[in-house]
């Protein structure tokens, strides 16, 4: 049975939570809220904030394409004080190394990497200047340390990612604001499925995790 009790930690602290209305997101949001915090979900599919408003109707929620650099500042701007922002939102493909476009190394990076950087300084920057302590959680992957074949854009831009958050760990820490990042394997959210659901594959992968299961 899921623990629903308020903690008082969380009690009047506003958390962003960016990719809330699918998977892993939606989960953290639901989660923080059930804690007490003031969720505020952000994705680009207005069905899926709907569908999240449906399970938690005091989660707020925001529609915005994260690789928007510029109408990403000003939407998390506009938000207000922020004490706790989880850098969710991620995309991957399964295109080989010879055969990535352009195009998907932008996307991959700009809505993997890219976004967070934006969005965490705004929200960084919002903390400074009142001189508030704050958390910060980027949510990375195993594919960041490790090699996951036909994942090149996803995989270095996870590595980014994890550089990231050391580099703002290293650099906030002193203004009072941790950082830190959350590295799982392989997790069967609906995107999870689609690409796990080769039975080789799956199998593949299950030879490497000790507990033997996918999250």
């Amino acid at each position: 049975m899921a623990d629903n009790t308020v903690d008082p930690s969380f009690q009047g602290k506003v958390a962003l939570v960016t990719g809330a209305g699918k998977g892993i997101g939606r989960a953290i949001a639901v989660k923080l809220a059930e804690l007490g915090a003031k969720v505020i979900g952000i994705s680009r599919t207005q069905e899926d904030l709907d569908k999240l408003r449906e399970q938690v109707p005091s989660i707020e929620t925001r529609l915005v394409d994260i690789s928007d650099w510029d109408k990403t500042r000003q939407v998390v701007k506009d938000l207000g004080p922020i004490d706790m922002l989880v850098n969710n939102a991620g995309i991957t493909n399964w295109t080989g190394f010879l055969d990535v476009t352009k195009e998907e190394l932008d996307s991959l990076h700009d809505i993997n990497f890219k976004a967070a950087f934006n969005i965490s300084q705004v929200v960084a920057q919002g903390m400074t200047a009142r001189g508030t302590s704050g958390a910060m959680v980027n949510i990375s992957s195993v594919a960041g340390q490790r090699v996951v074949p036909n994942h090149t854009c996803y995989c270095t831009a996870k590595a980014a990612l994890d550089m990231l958050t050391m580099t703002l760990a290293f650099e906030l820490g002193p203004k009072k604001i941790r950082v830190n990042s959350v590295n799982p394997t392989i997790v069967l959210t609906e995107l999870g499925k689609i690409g796990w659901s080769d039975p080789v594959k799956k199998a593949g992968a299950l030879a490497k995790i000790p507990i033997g299961r996918l999250g």
